[in-house]
Formats: C-alpha cells, structure tokens, sequence
C-alpha cells in the first residue's frame, strides 16, 4: 500500500504519444518538479491537457508537445505564456482550444466514463469553427435542443501537486481553491501526485476531510516534492515566484534563451533549482498574492 516513488520513477511510466494532463490553474499549484523531471526525460510527441501555465511554455519550449488541448496559457500578472505564444505562432503545435466550460465537461465525461457530455457553451462562437472535430447533438425529448457534444478528455496520465498526502495516497489541498484536479485524477487512467508534506498515514477529522477531493484509489503514485510548484503558488505554503516568471518570460526574447534556462534551472536536478532561487528557505517564505 506504500505508494511513494521519485519524480524520476513516476516520469519513467510515460511513452512517446501519451495524452497527459495537469492539474493546477495557470500560474497556480502546478506540479512543476515533475514538470521539470519531464523535461529532462526523452518522452515527447505528448498531447497536453491543462488549464495551462508554464508547464505548457516549457514543454513547448523543449519540443515536448505535439498538441495541446486547453482553456489558456497565461501567467497571470503576465497575461501570456511566452514560450507557448512562440509554438503557436510558429505553428508547431495542433490545438484544440475550448471554453473553460468546456474544457471541464470533457473531463467530467472522461471521469464518468462517458463518449461526451452536452452543452450549450461553445454555440454561436468560434470554437466550434476552429474545431471542425466537435459535433452537436439533438436531444431526444420535446425541447429539440441541438447542443454541443463535448467529447471526453481521457488521459493516460494526470499529474497534480497537492499541500499534504500521505503515503497511501489521501491528499489534502488545503489552498482557498481546489481547481478541477479531481476532475483530472478521474479523467486519467494513471494519476501522480507530488505533495509539499508527505505524512505515514493521515487520520482526517471532519473538519479536515474537505480537504479531501479525490479519493485516494485513483492515485498511483506519490512524489514527495517539498517547494514543487515553484515558481508557481501553492497557497497557503508560500506564493508565485514573480523574478523568476520574469526572468523567465524575458529567455524567451533572449538568443539562445531557452537553452540557457535549461541549464540555469533544469539540468542540475531539484536540489541545484533551490540553489538558484534562492535556497528552500527564501522560497518558501514568498508572498501570497493579493488580488
């Protein structure tokens, strides 16, 4: 019942082709040490499913990403993922860009075990002329309604970063917001979660068990990853590392920019990327955000 393995070990499950998801909202809790562990792997012609963030640029950025299905790529206070905004520009990607709406109703009928979810989001706009592979449905009773039938997102794997777990795999994400990472530990056929604390076995009170929001039979594995959303937020731990982003953003403009983020921050493994920002103390101690 001991699910605990290293980032390497759940990054070792991936194959070329694989349809990956990750959990988090833009710049916020996403699970970037395995992320970074992706990046130093040799997997690629990945589709990604996210609500995305720097995950998404940097996969992009590493030549990772064969299409990319999503609500957004943003940063937030920076409004635009610069290396995803770089793929898709030099049209290197195949997208499938969706209503956020939409984006959820895909996973809920992937968790529900079902073809498609109806719905009204997407009529009358864009969306469905962009991707000429979404149909409508007529419904069966009176009304007549003809709706948009949102195909399921079915994943191979999801990846989510949490606050606690333990080793069984119970999670708590105890941040203002859960995000839809429940939605996308159903959606997947193998889910992976890396945790800020990793405890023996988690004994919730009442008042704890919200916290709770996927149950802990649909995860395979846990990485115990302290700091391993940086330099996005994970509330209420510590918040966005904005010089990072910044620097971030500013390779992409650089000559030869991604390539020296990489051996900045990426190729000397976890304990080097502490080492560079700072140590785990200064980036534990980062601000939360106020909006």
């Amino acid at each position: 019942m001991n699910k605990q393995l290293t980032a390497a070990d759940a990054v070792a499950q991936l194959r070329d082709g694989m349809t990956i998801g990750f959990g988090g909202w833009g710049p916020r809790r996403k699970p970037m040490a395995i992320v970074r562990e992706i990046l130093r792997s040799p997997v690629k012609d990945l589709t990604v499913v996210a609500y995305g963030g720097p995950e998404v640029g940097m996969l992009c950025a590493a030549g990772k990403v064969k299409k990319l299905v999503f609500g957004f790529a943003t940063l937030d206070a920076i409004p635009l993922e610069p290396y995803y905004r770089k793929a898709r520009e030099a049209g290197e990607l195949e997208l499938m860009e969706l209503d956020e709406g939409m984006f959820q109703w895909g996973l809920r009928a992937a968790g529900m075990r079902l073809p498609f979810l109806p719905t009204r989001c997407g009529l009358a706009t864009d969306v469905t002329r962009l991707n000429p592979q979404l149909k409508t449905v007529q419904s069966p009773y009176a009304d007549g309604e003809v709706l948009v039938a949102m195909p399921a997102l079915n994943l191979d794997v999801a990846f989510l970063h949490v606050n606690v777990a333990d080793r069984l795999g119970n999670c708590l994400v105890t941040g203002p917001d859960p995000y839809f990472d429940h939605l996308f530990a159903r959606a997947a056929e193998q889910c992976f979660v890396s945790c800020e604390r990793l405890e023996e076995r988690l004994e919730l009170s009442a008042e704890m068990a919200r916290f709770n929001t996927f149950e802990r039979y649909l995860v395979k594995g846990v990485v115990h990853a302290p700091l391993g959303a940086h330099p996005t937020l994970c509330a209420p731990d510590y918040g966005w590392d904005m010089k990072h982003l910044k620097g971030y953003v500013a390779s992409s403009q650089a000559e030869n920019g991604w390539q020296d983020y990489v051996q900045t921050y990426i190729a000397g493994g976890e304990q080097d990327y502490q080492a560079q920002n700072g140590g785990a103390d200064s980036m534990g101690a980062l601000p939360l955000p106020v909006f």
